[in-house]
């Protein structure tokens, strides 16, 4: 019989004074909710609560957790947060509505729905780090039992395991942990791959055991000879996924592959990490380049530990971290190797830190809306650093591979990226473009005028510089947008004699945001400028029954040779339009051409220009020569009579210069049944393809419809109309 017996005996260990009475109320409430039902391995799902409440206590946390942990599953059948809180407290009713998916919301896509249970995870893990103590031990037991689902399911738990939760485990620092998740999910995204290497490795297990052997005694030895109290030393077969990204990175046999075993050397101070890799280097030559002290500048995850590889014994490689009894502590149980929870202690300063870097993670990924940037935008938040620079003051930031300056800056502050116009690395200035290298000292120069620009996004490697970078040209466009948009609702409101000022003192402004839609007047004035909202649609809204019969009485009062004019320049209008999809405002059979300046689509707001012996050239309302022109040649146009034509428009598309990418471009637009004209490519030094593309759409709608679709694709950094 399943019992929480075992449970409460492994709480007792640590927990002395804890009420544990708690444990049985909580397994009560589970037995009563999942009593009889299965885990998705078939196993009991009593058994799966147990399991995780015991690894949360075998890892020494407090009781919320652990009873979080039993009851992590209760939501999902029923059991209400408010039910939970007064039967256990808000911090375990908290931990496990933190810790359970959104399932009653049903979204438009799988990858919203993704995106928005992580967004949760990551605000719930913000406010309280034991949200995700629980969800990566209820993960790691599900990971052991994947074979139970089908295929598809456990590619997919895999990859999110990747991802998502091997990171964050490794962002708190749980080494073990980490390490496991990524083997598991290894074994079932690249099966072939995994069961190849292990059996290999497998293979000679006998011969790395000897070398092991032999260089731990060779090190003991050593040592000793220098004074240096080895308290133990560890030799350790590297996990199979290290191995393996070894093997694909370098593109290398794995019997090229020499470090498979790291070492690790515990001594009791500080000054004897120093002293025992003085005495390493001594007998054994380090490799350039590989050697990092974590323990003057300590990973953001409070990890501390120095690191070398050298040639040892038989010219082999082998890694060797040197660490004191408590480093290594940290190193394996991370945060909660001395958790804040726990009765009578304090926040330390290195948790304090490791919890504002969470909070700054959560915050910087606030304002991404798109699912899949925001997905990108966590999984780029995540990676594993690869370069690891420094303020002028030790500060240490974590970039990846090829980072420049600017990468730099906005790992620094937000402001500092946006404001960033030089840099100075190791005293020396560099430009922008410059690859940063672990241990370089980076100081950056700003300047209050700097703005960052869209070629910035070409230089960048890590996501959260491109994520600031794309969220402050949104809000460039929109303010361009709502400017643009404010000029035209002006226009517009005076050709219908009326105001800003009038219709929001008679009330009308409500009337006009619900019929558009819209939540406020910034909103519409948004909406009409980036061409969400056509000017024909906006017209139409101005003149509600109520404004036409204002608009009549007014024109009552007219003088009559104004109000015939009006007359006879409506009727000539109504005839015919000068060419098919454009009306003239009181001209009939003119000869009228589209621009090919700014090339105008139905849906865009234009204005005619009366040219010399050409008719009428049509511009969109903000094409840049025809604001040069003469407004008194100026002529109201407008769309009409639109059928089955297409318009020719050009949009210029950045991309990451992947096999492929042109080929998936235009599938893209063919699916949009949109026709492409002209092509022309080239790709920039930092591997971008710049596709500059003439297209033919039916209207403003019609190319909106397709740019958003172009931006979604994976590769698609920019999609821009020319």
């Amino acid at each position: 019989m399943i019992n929480p017996q075992g449970l409460k005996i492994l709480t007792a260990n640590y927990l002395q004074d804890a009420d544990l009475s708690l444990i049985d109320q909580a397994w009560d409430e589970v037995v009563r909710v999942h009593g009889g039902k299965k885990h998705f391995s078939g196993e009991p799902y009593l058994l799966h609560a147990l399991d995780v409440a015991s690894m949360l206590a075998s890892m020494h946390l407090d009781l919320d957790t652990i009873l979080a942990g039993l009851l992590h599953g209760v939501l999902k059948e029923g059991v209400t947060v408010k039910e939970l809180e007064e039967k256990f407290g808000n911090d375990v009713a908290a931990i496990v509505n933190g810790s359970t998916r959104i399932t009653e919301v049903q979204y438009d896509t799988k990858l919203a729905s993704q995106a928005e249970n992580v967004r949760k995870l990551l605000l719930a893990i913000a406010a309280d780090i034991r949200v995700l103590l629980v969800k990566l031990v209820d993960r790691l037991q599900d990971m052991f039992l994947l074979d139970a689902v089908d295929r598809e399911t456990q590619v997919e738990t895999a990859r999110e395991t990747m991802d998502l939760y091997a990171p964050l485990a490794s962002r708190i620092g749980i080494d073990w942990m980490k390490r496991e998740l990524e083997d598991l999910a290894f074994k079932y995204l690249y099966p072939q791959e995994h069961a190849d290497l292990a059996g290999r490795l497998e293979n000679s297990l006998d011969e790395r055991q000897r070398y092991v052997n032999e260089v731990i005694g060779i090190l003991h030895d050593k040592l000793a000879e220098s004074d240096i109290t080895a308290m133990r030393i560890i030799g350790r077969p590297k996990h199979l996924y290290s191995i393996y990204k070894k093997l694909m990175v370098q593109n290398i046999p794995l019997e090229r592959v020499y470090d498979k075993v790291a070492f690790r050397i515990i001594v009791e101070t500080v000054s004897q990490c120093y002293e025992a890799l003085g005495v390493i280097h001594a007998n054994w030559a380090p490799v350039p380049g590989r050697i990092k002290d974590f323990i003057s500048s300590p990973k953001a995850n409070n990890y501390q530990s120095m690191h070398t590889t050298v040639v040892g014994p038989s010219g082999h490689f082998i890694e060797i971290q040197i660490r004191t009894e408590e480093m290594d502590r940290v190193a394996q149980e991370g945060v909660a190797a001395h958790w804040a929870y726990k009765e009578g202690q304090k926040v330390s300063s290195s948790d304090a830190r490791l919890f504002r870097e969470l909070k700054k993670l959560v915050k910087s990924l606030h304002e991404v809306e798109d699912p899949r940037e925001f997905l990108d935008s966590v999984r780029g938040e995540l990676y594993e650093p690869d370069i690891f620079a420094l303020t002028p003051g030790g500060q240490v930031k974590e970039l990846s591979i090829g980072s420049c300056p600017i990468d730099f800056a906005y790992a620094v502050h937000t402001e500092v990226g946006d404001h960033c116009v030089g840099a100075k690395v190791n005293g020396r200035l560099v430009p922008l473009k410059h690859h940063l290298q672990t241990g370089d000292i980076v100081e950056i120069i700003t300047s209050p005028n700097q703005r960052p620009r869209r070629g910035w996004l070409d230089l960048v490697k890590t996501s959260r510089a491109r994520s600031r970078i794309r969220n402050w040209l949104r809000k460039e466009e929109k303010e361009k947008a709502l400017k643009l948009g404010r000029e035209i609702c002006e226009r517009e409101l005076r050709n219908n004699n009326t105001t800003f000022r009038k219709i929001i003192k008679s009330g009308h402004i409500r009337l006009l945001l619900k019929t558009l839609h819209c939540n406020t007047l910034d909103d519409m004035l948004i909406k009409v400028g980036s061409g969400v909202i056509t000017v024909g649609t906006l017209v139409r809204a101005l003149q509600p029954p109520e404004l036409q019969q204002e608009k009549d009485m007014a024109a009552a009062e007219l003088p009559p040779a104004v109000l015939a004019a009006q007359m006879v320049s409506q009727q000539s209008s109504e005839k015919g339009p000068g060419k098919p999809g454009i009306s003239i405002d009181g001209i009939d059979g003119m000869l009228v051409k589209i621009s090919q300046c700014c090339s105008p689509v139905p849906g865009d707001p234009i204005v005619g220009f009366i040219t010399t012996g050409r008719g009428v050239s049509v511009h969109k309302a903000d094409c840049g020569n025809l604001l040069s022109t003469d407004p008194l040649r100026w002529i109201k146009v407008s769309w009409d009579g639109i059928e089955d034509k297409h318009y020719k428009v050009g949009i210029h598309i950045s991309a990451e210069n992947s096999r492929g990418i042109f080929a998936e471009v235009s599938s893209a637009i063919s699916a949009d049944n949109a026709n492409i004209l002209e092509v022309a490519a080239h790709v920039t030094p930092a591997d971008i393809a710049d596709l500059t593309i003439s297209i033919e759409v039916a209207n403003l709608d019609h190319l909106h419809s397709l740019m958003q679709h172009l931006r979604q694709m994976e590769h698609v950094i920019t999609v821009r109309r020319l």
